[in-house]
């Protein structure tokens, strides 16, 4: 997948999980001013997709595209139900998968609630430090629901 290239467009039915097998690609949502409202950032070992829209097959309300060119591997609706039934490894993969994803959506739901703009900035650089040498600055304030110069300001803070 080239950079910029979507894997997904909000209003399409997500017909794939997506592994990234190299690259990176992002999640979001545009907000009611035109905004881009980054969920998830997936590089290299991560999965991605509007996994309501997958398992619903209901139109997808995120957008999926490549920060980097990419390769992936991407796996139908059919194909993953056919994997959990007759692989029960793979069953239990994907239920700690899930249950990790959403331990994550859970701090971060509490973070953004409740931290300074320092203190999520900071909790990016211990968790996701590779990503945050990977994409641009205004990526990452759009992530941690931050104005650009917010992270300016952190980062030029002494």
């Amino acid at each position: 997948m080239k950079r910029r290239q979507y894997a997904l467009q909000e209003g399409e039915v997500c017909k794939y999980l997506t592994f990234v097998s190299t690259g990176l690609l992002k999640s979001f949502k545009i907000d009611e001013k035109g905004n881009e409202r980054i969920s998830l950032f997936a590089c290299e070992g991560w999965w991605i997709s509007d996994f309501n829209s997958f398992i619903h097959q209901e139109p997808a309300v995120l957008t999926i595209d490549a920060i980097e060119a990419s390769e992936l591997l991407q796996i139908s609706r059919a194909n993953y139900e056919r994997l959990l039934r007759d692989v029960p490894i793979m069953e239990r993969y994907f239920r700690i998968l899930y249950q990790n994803s959403l331990v994550t959506k859970d701090k971060r739901l509490i973070s953004s609630n409740s931290d300074t703009a320092e203190i999520k900035y900071q909790r990016m650089l211990e968790t996701m430090p590779d990503i945050v040498q990977r994409v641009p600055q205004h990526l990452i304030a759009s992530y941690l629901g931050l104005a650009p110069e917010t992270i300016s300001r952190i980062k030029n803070k002494p």
